[in-house]
């Protein structure tokens, strides 16, 4: 089976079923805060999730490609990919677990003729917040699973959210298909010859800032199957790598040269995932989305180029480029392509300059290797080879503490730092949220509408709004736009959203993000007849529970860029 014949299977199932299709996010998310990139299609739901209504109805599904980088160590063996596409189908309040789990057998045994014989399934095992998914557990053994194929497991493995410290959460189902030539034997999600295909969410709880789940009153499911997986099983490969999704990639590698399994898996792979980023509108950086972009380019360089052989690089980068474009329909090959080379020739720079830091070094050890994996994108591997020829040994321990550090920070600093702005999905930053939609077009009516947003970060705690504009603003301005906000939260204005398309957003004189990419069918949010802004949510109801606010301090936020914070009352 094809990568296309699948796709239109599953979208054809779901339809049959009732759902509704809906188009696929950017990888970068738009209103997401929690995640550098889309990882999963649940992400941009997340405001339906939450209580809000679609305007497509209950039931949805979509192909979503998403994109992870917390399983990087294990791409290159047969299951795990940075950049993937995954099949997903939602219920937002409407069918529950009888339904999800059937059409999730039907689905894997009838459309896809996959065997009972080589499923398991694993349960949510219970613990001090939630009981046992017991009900999972027996519409499973109805539909013919046996006891000894129904394994299971903790919160680790079974339980899904929530995304921050708050929010929807709870137990899940996954499937997993035998793809070993012998009997299956052993616990799925434990035994590697039990591949994990899908898995069906049941967000049935909220957690509490205190800590404490309670029982939510719109009951969600969230399913998400994982299409090179499945694709790998239905045509009996023992790899993703072997799938039509990857041949023309594998194929332009093995031009220029021959590579270990392992290396030219992972080549393949960081190649299709950075091409897509690229195609996404990301940039090689050394922060956030562009560091992710960065660091998946220089390691398929490195195993590129084992021995520093001499590769033909605008060759190889215009026919890489040419196969990953022509397997995801990509337009702009040409800029694309021109990016690649851009950031092969300022890694090889960095190269030259770390190889003579390098030379300097008398004695390594850990957390000199993680200075140069940070300064120079020396990956470990590298360093060690290097350092090996001097009979030195570099201490793993060392340099994963230096990692671990260094990944910590990395998620401290990308925490709201995109233009959707929230930290988490509570209460107080939802108004926070609608609050910087008051905040924007009061802005605009004080100071001008070359006014727009550039940035925002809103927790529990305050609101931060960067905005572009030349100067301070003066003690009087600020006082005025406060007075505005809080005036219309005592208008008590509706607040409301409709679904249009991006000609006809622009008409109704909306206001969007700077330099914000817009899909052709847009959400704008308007508060009564006061604002109207491009947005993905999630917001109040009505103003009156923002509650008043308070303009704490305002500053540079860099050239020609200023920064307004706000607390709420």
């Amino acid at each position: 089976m094809t990568a296309d014949e699948l796709r239109k299977i599953y979208i054809d199932f779901f339809v049959a079923k009732g759902h509704k299709e809906i188009a696929p996010a950017s990888l970068v998310p738009e209103n997401d805060p929690t995640v550098l990139f889309t990882t999963a299609g649940m992400h941009p739901l997340v405001p339906y999730l939450m209580g809000e209504s679609h305007p497509q109805g209950k039931r949805l599904v979509n192909i979503q490609k998403c994109l992870r980088t917390d399983d990087i160590d294990e791409v290159g063996d047969p299951t795990h990919n940075t950049f993937f596409e995954m099949l997903g189908n939602w219920s937002l309040g409407d069918y529950w677990k009888e339904e999800a789990i059937t059409w999730s057998f039907e689905f894997l045994t009838k459309e896809l003729n996959i065997p009972v014989g080589k499923l398991a399934v694993t349960i949510f095992e219970g613990d001090d917040d939630a009981p046992c998914d017991e009900d999972s557990a027996a519409i499973w053994r109805k539909l013919g699973i046996v006891e000894d194929r129904i394994f299971p497991h903790g919160k680790k493995d079974n339980w899904w959210g929530p995304v921050g410290n708050t929010g929807p959460c709870g137990p899940d189902t996954e499937m997993f298909v035998w793809v070993g030539s012998n009997s299956p034997h052993g616990v799925a999600g434990e035994e590697p010859l039990w591949v994990e295909v899908w898995n069906d969410v049941f967000m049935e709880y909220s957690r509490a800032p205190d800590g404490e789940y309670e029982p939510l009153k719109q009951r969600n499911v969230d399913t998400g199957m994982g299409l090179e997986r499945v694709l790998a099983v239905l045509n009996n490969k023992d790899n993703v790598y072997e799938t039509d999704v990857f041949a023309s990639i594998i194929e332009a590698i093995r031009k220029i040269g021959k590579y270990e399994t392992q290396d030219e898996r992972v080549i393949a792979d960081h190649l299709r995932a950075s091409i897509m980023l690229v195609a996404n509108g990301v940039e090689p950086a050394n922060k956030l989305q562009g560091y992710i972009l960065r660091r998946l380019l220089r390691r398929a360089i490195v195993k590129l180029q084992p021995g520093n052989q001499e590769i033909e690089w605008e060759s190889f980068t215009r026919d890489i480029v040419s196969a990953v474009s022509k397997i995801y329909e990509l337009d702009g090959q040409e800029k694309i392509r021109e990016m690649v080379l851009a950031e092969i020739d300022k890694f090889h720079k960095t190269l030259n300059r770390g190889m003579r830091e390098v030379q300097k070094i008398e004695t390594i050890d850990g957390k000199i290797a993680f200075d140069l994996y940070q300064t120079y994108g020396f990956p470990l591997e590298v360093t060690e080879e290097l350092f090996r020829e001097k009979g030195q040994e570099i201490n793993h321990t060392q340099f994963e503490a230096e990692f671990e550090k260094h990944k910590e920070l990395s998620r401290t600093a990308s925490a709201g730092m995109f233009k959707g702005g929230l930290a988490d999905h509570s209460d107080e930053t939802i108004r926070g949220h609608t609050a910087t939609h008051l905040l924007h077009q009061a802005l605009r009516d004080v100071l001008g509408d070359s006014v727009h947003q550039t940035g925002s970060n809103i927790t529990p705690e305050r609101i931060r709004f960067d905005f572009a504009f030349g100067r301070k603003l003066t003690d009087s301005e600020l006082r005025n736009v406060e007075g505005i906000i809080n005036q219309k939260i005592q208008e008590d204005l509706p607040v409301r959203f409709e679904m249009m398309t991006l000609k006809e957003a622009k008409k109704t004189g909306a206001i969007g993000l700077f330099d914000e990419k817009y899909s052709d069918n847009v959400k704008v949010y308007f508060v009564g007849g006061y604002s109207a802004e491009f947005c993905g949510g999630p917001h109040v109801e009505h103003t009156a529970q923002v509650g008043n606010v308070k303009i704490t301090k305002e500053t540079a936020a860099g050239a020609g860029s200023r920064r307004i914070y706000m607390e709420l009352q």
